[in-house]
């Protein structure tokens, strides 16, 4: 265990069929180093870990059990199942390992094949494993493993996908891509292509039930149902799905009429923000009222949040220079603030001139 407890970070392990001729086809070889982002200090990586890793082979109607492998080294050839040119593999199964998994091009290609089948041959990758490749794949991307086109084809099949986490993890890396091109020309490209993923699985699960005209009703949706729910209304209004823009603004204009908060809890904040974004100065003004008034603490984080997605520079930095009087903002929310405007596209330069310039204050609390 000492390699696991005492060393810093975890490995990718890459798997990949056997190229020799010298080895019959049901050979793979396993290479193993240690995952790093940067890759101008891998170099010199003598790092390695004793690593159980699982691996089963399939095909578009079929996979095997799976099987376990102890990696040592940092590569080794091992005996699998029979194989060939239409069969893929599929590491750490389910997750079960802390470490990263990655194949040749040519096996990403079938994952991505199988993925894309129909759903009822899909179910052969389990959603636990449909939920890992997408979050190793993206990862991969990130740290310059894989061609960044792998893991956006691979949730090209997301229109198909009924469960919460493989949705859960193509949202979390997203989220991170839409901040590195939010600000170049390929950036309607990409948010064209998550819309377009999108789009058909938010119109089918659409909103939950108990917002205007909607009192009465009890139901309550599954926990994994809400949550997808939830994902989905999130991904459609932070890369603006129009249907979902006028349904937060439904909202919050409901909320303005009425003085009554019929947004359901567990979208307040999408719906918040989204509003906030989209409509005048008088709404940023009744968030920040509401701020003041509520007694709730989760409450008053979510408003005091929403009140940094405004695309107004003006008010974005009134409220950096409000956030400096302990009478409107609490102490321990400034730097959230400062945060939260800086992840603003329109607020970035805002946030950094604000955090050197306010450099002794802030570090004299």
């Amino acid at each position: 265990m000492d390699r696991w407890t005492l060393q810093m970070g975890y490995p990718v392990v890459t798997i990949s069929k056997n190229q020799s001729e010298q080895l019959p086809t049901h050979y793979i070889t396993v290479s193993q180093e240690h995952f790093l982002y940067a890759q101008e200090v891998r170099g010199n990586n003598s790092l390695q870990w004793q690593v159980p890793l699982t691996v089963a082979v399939g095909n578009e109607s079929a996979l095997s059990a799976e099987r376990l492998i102890w990696i040592n080294n940092k590569t080794e050839t091992h005996r699998v199942g029979q194989m060939d040119d239409s069969t893929w593999l599929l590491g750490n199964i389910n997750q079960t390992g802390y470490f990263r998994v990655n194949y040749d091009l040519q096996n990403w290609k079938l994952l991505i094949q199988q993925l894309h089948t129909s759903p009822q041959v899909r179910p052969i990758i389990s959603v636990g494993n449909r939920a890992g490749l997408i979050d190793d794949a993206f990862n991969l991307a990130r740290a310059g493993y894989l061609p960044q086109g792998i893991p956006l084809q691979l949730i090209g099949y997301l229109p198909e996908e009924t469960s919460f986490l493989p949705w859960h993890a193509a949202s979390r890396a997203l989220y991170q891509l839409d901040k590195l091109l939010d600000r170049t020309e390929e950036y309607s490209l990409f948010s064209d292509y998550v819309l377009k993923q999108v789009a058909s699985r938010y119109h089918q699960m659409g909103w939950p039930t108990n917002g205007p005209g909607n009192e009465g009703n009890i139901l309550q949706a599954s926990y994994q149902t809400e949550e997808l729910q939830r994902e989905l209304i999130m991904l459609a209004c932070s890369f603006g799905n129009k249907q979902c823009h006028r349904q937060a603004v439904a909202y919050i204009s409901d909320w303005i009429s009425s003085n009554k908060n019929r947004i359901p809890p567990n979208i307040r904040d999408i719906v918040y923000c989204t509003g906030v974004s989209l409509m005048d100065e008088d709404v940023w003004e009744f968030i920040w009222m509401k701020f003041h008034s509520t007694g709730a603490i989760s409450e008053k984080k979510i408003l005091l949040e929403a009140l940094t997605c405004s695309d107004n520079t003006f008010l974005l930095n009134r409220l950096l220079n409000l956030s400096l009087s302990s009478d409107l903002v609490p102490e321990q929310d400034v730097i959230d603030v400062i945060i939260h405007v800086g992840r603003n596209p329109q607020g970035r330069s805002l946030a950094w001139r604000y955090f050197r310039e306010k450099w002794d204050v802030l570090n004299a609390r």
